[in-house]
């Protein structure tokens, strides 16, 4: 007997030259002791993700033929996910184990809990230290700039991320954690709404979905109980990602913040690009986060107009 199907989880994966990982995760997904409703929303793919996730029974397939970035491609899947579901976003380089979905279900039925985060791991089973934050502070990033992953037991005070083995060692409650694997309510979903692709193409989506979030009056929970294994991009991403990751920091630290304290902010996040100018990425990414006029270059997709659906959408078979 296959996994029991959850009939209010619509799982949203938002794919991208995706064809090499995607399958694993589909294949672990259906392997879990409880299988959500599965939607693949594709930004835009060049190889054969598409096909790829085409040729499984049961999943809903969105060509969007253009790249809407993360944000843009969640939005999408949930323009088709009932009001009632809740939502797991997952991105495609993910496996997750036989009780991940179902742990994640059951940490989301605490009292005012919005969003779950499962103990993320790395490809052979290290937990990934940088997967839980701390609102962004001036000081905070000032510790990560200086220190990154090193001096794991500073104050918290100067540090955003949670690196401690003792962070990640019992359910907790966050400010916010990377979105490669996020359970929403879809209490929270209705009160929170969409997420803010306008502003963020990649890149501090999840910390101002969690902040609204808790602003809304929901917690944002993590359970290590529930685990995933996530390739990421680790230390190759070209330039203007690079880039793109610290000005969109500033660009939610200045929406909440006054100017003179997103320019200490901005200086915080400097230091780190200052500190590693023998890389070429660096130096780039310390120049375009000085000069706001590079900001414009920087990647951000594609828009489709609005009430242009996307071009292709199948079912491989019905799934609502």
């Amino acid at each position: 007997m296959g996994p029991a199907a959850l009939h209010d989880l619509t799982a949203v994966i938002v794919t991208y030259n995706s064809a090499g990982t995607i399958g694993e995760l589909l294949d672990s997904l259906d392997a879990g002791t409880v299988r959500p409703r599965i939607i693949v929303v594709d930004n835009g793919s060049s190889d054969d993700t598409v096909a790829v996730a085409r040729s499984r029974a049961g999943i809903t397939v969105i060509d969007t033929g253009a790249n809407l970035g993360y944000s843009g491609g969640i939005n999408v899947g949930l323009r088709v996910t009932p009001a009632s579901h809740d939502v797991l976003i997952l991105n495609p380089d993910l496996a997750v184990t036989a009780t991940t979905v179902e742990r994640m279900r059951r940490a989301l039925d605490t009292p005012g809990v919005g969003i779950v985060a499962p103990l993320l791991l790395d490809p052979n089973g290290g937990v990934r230290f940088d997967s839980l934050r701390r609102e962004p502070s001036i000081l905070g990033a000032l510790g990560d700039a200086i220190f990154g992953n090193r001096w794991a037991a500073r104050p918290a005070w100067f540090a955003e991320t949670l690196r401690r083995d003792s962070d990640y060692a019992e359910p907790r409650d966050v400010a916010w954690a990377g979105g490669a694997a996020l359970l929403i309510a879809a209490a929270c979903r209705a009160r929170v709404g969409g997420w803010d692709a306008d502003t963020y193409f990649l890149y501090s989506e999840e910390t101002d979905y969690a902040r609204r979030a808790r602003d809304a009056g929901f917690r944002v929970r993590f359970d290590p109980r529930a685990q995933a294994h996530h390739v990421g991009s680790g230390s190759g991403q070209p330039a203007a990602l690079v880039a793109l990751i610290s000005v969109n920091r500033v660009r939610y630290f200045r929406a909440r913040h006054s100017a003179l304290a997103t320019a200490a902010f901005r200086s915080a996040i400097a230091v780190q690009h200052l500190l590693r100018l023998h890389d070429a990425r660096h130096r780039h990414s310390l120049r375009t986060l000085l000069d706001g006029r590079r900001w414009s270059a920087l990647p951000a997709g594609d828009r489709m107009p609005p009430g242009v659906a996307p071009h292709t959408i199948r079912t491989t078979e019905p799934t609502w």
